[in-house]
């Protein structure tokens, strides 16, 4: 039999412990993300639907994108044991420098469009954290105001090869001037995906009022007023600002880029140079002969070509070939610091993130991106400690499986599971 006792009120008293009201809004609900897709949660309630949409959305049917965060969960770790894990020290050494965490954050463009913050709240956070920014060429603030907002903090600048070169060749003249340290040379954009979710929401630069927007922006009048009483949302590195998005990149990428135009830029660019939106290990390799400092395996978010490859597919096979070679950073799909762990262990030296960050950023403005990299800096560290690794060199390919759901099949490549 239990023996029962009526309890003494001094013991109750004990029980009667209540946390104390956070009275401010933001931290409180910033508090209770947990995991990015708590963030992303968050976003999608106060966000417009169009504005929403043409973050969270990609090409066509989505596929590459699903498929690239499903590649992440498909995988088995492997932890070792008995190892000191006391302390972790999750520094990276990227592109000539390091970094506290072994990721930053990835290029965006119309972030203001987000969250009027935008691009400064990104640079600002990353540069607090020690990781790196970088700035698009589609970004809405300027070369010179992130280098403000991250003066003593890494700025990388991606490129888009345009149709009128002089406005790339100034881009990067500009960024070299403004102390940035790398150029990422993007690859994957001889013209714009379709991204449907943007066709049919009506999503223009800069957002129209209808009576769409109008409904949608009833229960999101804080997106509106911020909109509406902030500088114009406009791209601060070129003139064109009217139309949708497919139309805007069509009108300025080229699609006739070529390896000459990377032999320009590489006569341009005093500093580290990496290749973005490397998608097969063939063209690893020719970059690798060319002598880049680095290739970002991407396939751009899946915003670009629908039933892309997978990059964290292509890792351990392109690290293996090109891995002593050249730096590989690899994004698309990272939801996790159980992802980026297990990206660095395949061979990574880096990644980025996108997607991750402007929920962070929809969810809070600047406190949300440190939310953001508080979450993933948590996650990498646990999920390091939980391995028994006490670096991030300690890591190895031993330490994680793919598991297989795809299966590739002979279409004039050596078939391999994936």
């Amino acid at each position: 039999m239990v023996q029962r006792q009526i309890p003494r009120p001094a013991e109750l008293l004990e029980l009667m412990k209540f946390k104390k009201p956070d009275l401010d809004p933001k931290h409180r609900r910033l508090s209770a993300a947990l995991t990015i897709d708590d963030l992303r949660t968050i976003a999608k309630r106060r966000t417009p639907a169009a504005a929403f949409d043409y973050t969270d959305g990609a090409a066509e049917g989505e596929i590459s994108m699903e498929r690239s965060v499903q590649a992440f969960e498909d995988i088995e770790f492997h932890p070792s044991i008995l190892n000191d894990v006391s302390q972790v020290d999750t520094t990276a050494q990227i592109l000539g420098g390091s970094a506290a965490q072994p990721f930053g954050i990835a290029p965006t463009g119309f972030t203001r469009l987000m969250q009027t913050e935008g691009e400064i709240a990104g640079a600002g956070a990353a540069g607090a954290a020690g990781i790196p920014f970088t700035l698009s060429t589609l970004g809405t603030s300027s070369i010179e105001d992130v280098q403000a907002a991250n003066p003593l903090g890494r700025n990388w600048f991606q490129l888009y090869v345009m149709r009128q070169r002089e406005i790339s060749y100034g881009l990067v003249e500009r960024a070299a001037q403004a102390g940035y340290d790398t150029l990422f040379f993007t690859v994957d954009t001889p013209v714009a995906g379709a991204r449907l979710r943007d066709t049919r929401n009506g999503f223009s630069i800069p957002p129209q009022l209808s009576a769409g927007t109008i409904l949608n922006a009833i229960p999101r009048p804080w997106w509106w007023w911020d909109f509406l009483t902030t500088p114009k949302l406009e791209f601060a590195s070129l003139s064109e600002t009217g139309g949708t998005v497919g139309e805007l990149l069509n009108s300025a990428m080229d699609p006739s880029i070529d390896f000459e135009d990377l032999a320009q830029i590489r006569r341009m660019w005093p500093g580290k140079l990496a290749i973005k939106g490397v998608q097969t290990l063939e063209d690893a390799k020719k970059l690798a002969d060319l002598g880049v400092d680095a290739i970002v395996l991407s396939n751009h978010g899946g915003r670009q070509l629908d039933r892309a490859p997978v990059p964290f597919h292509l890792l351990p096979e392109v690290a293996r070939e090109v891995g002593e070679d050249l730096e590989i950073i690899v994004d698309t799909g990272i939801r996790s610091g159980a992802d980026i762990v297990a990206a660095i262990a395949l061979g990574a030296d880096f990644t980025l993130i996108g997607r991750a960050y402007l929920y962070g950023l929809m969810a809070g403005g600047r406190q949300g991106v440190d939310r953001t990299i508080e979450i993933l800096s948590d996650e990498v560290e646990r999920t390091m400690k939980l391995l028994q690794v006490p670096t991030l060199k300690d890591l190895t390919p031993e330490h994680v499986t793919q598991l297989s759901r795809y299966s590739r099949l002979e279409t004039g490549r050596d078939s391999f599971l994936r």
